[in-house]
């Protein structure tokens, strides 16, 4: 294994599943695929297809897929199925008292968020890609490493595998060597929400710039208390959203509910439009950049469910040049974005303000 991590970014779906299924299509020892929504349509069929040609082979092939994301094949045969064929496919279920006798399997919350495939313990990718053709040109970003973070990624992967079969967990994984790239993981419980805490964390220290990308913003308290505060101080702050969500309407009432606080800060909001018409052309991604010098991207949203509610997980680089490439995408996804006017959010209409003043006393369980 490479001694320095080495990297690949892809901005969409489709980009990242082409690599993906080149190095799958390669692999000799292992397929190990962690992922919240999986779909057998065109996209997660050849998948399939090709890590049944890869078991017969020899290789061993494990999924873990949530249940609740990848509800489509809870309770069904497909398990049994792809065992048939040599892949072990395992359902995460929440570990709530009694919820395996409840009829609500798919509850929002204490879900398994993560995205993230290794192979052969060599090769890893995360960020936020959905196994869906109809998000196969989604603004996604996804990435593509090796090295020894890879290692870390593996061992997070084999702590959830453990959890699901119910064996004792591995010990958390250690620090990579390279400390330029590290995986953290994000645990629904005090104490154990690594990522959100450095990320915080990250956001009080920055000096410059925080570029935020997320499909979703409901942040907590001190999140946004982080974010306002740095823009207070001078740092440029800038937040990109979706024009719309690909969810309910009111996850966007949500985020614009927090626009006053922002632009009073100093934030700026852009809103993603990309090629307008294209109804696929939502953007999906999850990353933050900060000062040029740390970044992050992986499967953690802004919003309370996936920062306090959900098992997450990101890689963190204090990489200059990965750092680069990730501002880079943030600046072409401004030249397709809207920004949203302070004075001409103030103006908005009386009516217009109604939604989004009672959405707030919902918006931290969204």
């Amino acid at each position: 294994m490479p001694s320095q991590s080495s990297w690949n970014l892809y901005a969409s779906n489709k980009e990242a599943w082409e690599q993906m299924l080149i190095d799958c299509s390669a692999a000799t020892e292992s397929i190990d695929l962690e992922q919240f929504i999986f779909v057998t349509d065109d996209s997660g069929q050849k998948l399939i297809d090709i890590c049944v040609e890869r078991a017969a082979a020899g290789v061993k092939i494990r999924f873990l897929w949530d249940a609740a994301g990848s509800f489509m094949f809870f309770g069904s045969n497909l398990a049994k199925d792809l065992k048939e064929k040599g892949i072990e496919l395992l359902f995460w279920k929440t570990l709530v008292p009694n919820y395996y006798s409840t009829p609500d399997y798919r509850s929002w919350y204490l879900r398994n968020h993560r995205r993230t495939l290794v192979i052969d313990g060599k090769i890893g990718y995360t960020g936020s890609i959905c196994f869906q053709e109809n998000k196969k040109n989604w603004r996604d970003t996804n990435v593509r490493l090796e090295g020894p973070v890879v290692a870390s990624m593996q061992r997070a992967f084999e702590r959830m595998w453990a959890r699901v079969t119910k064996r004792r967990p591995l010990p958390p994984p250690l620090k990579s060597r390279n400390s330029e790239f590290r995986y953290l993981t994000n645990y629904p419980a005090p104490g154990r929400r690594f990522l959100y805490s450095h990320i915080i964390e990250s956001i009080r220290n920055a000096d410059k710039f925080v570029y935020i990308t997320t499909p979703y913003f409901t942040p907590t308290h001190t999140l946004l208390r982080a974010i306002t505060q740095a823009a207070r101080r001078g740092v440029d702050v800038r937040i990109m959203l979706p024009e719309r969500t690909d969810h309910y309407p009111i996850l966007d009432l949500a985020a614009q509910s927090y626009f006053t606080k922002l632009f009073e800060a100093g934030a700026r909001v852009f809103l993603y439009a990309g090629n307008h018409g294209d109804s696929d052309n939502i953007i999906h991604g999850k990353t933050v950049v900060i000062d040029g010098k740390w970044a992050t991207v992986g499967s953690l949203n802004f919003d309370s469910v996936s920062l306090l509610y959900t098992y997450e997980a990101n890689i963190v680089s204090t990489n200059a040049t990965f750092a680069g490439e990730l501002v880079s995408h943030f600046v072409h996804d401004m030249s397709l974005s809207t920004e949203v006017s302070h004075t001409e959010w103030r103006k908005r209409l009386f009516i217009q303000k109604i939604p989004e003043y009672l959405v707030k006393f919902i918006r931290r369980f969204l």
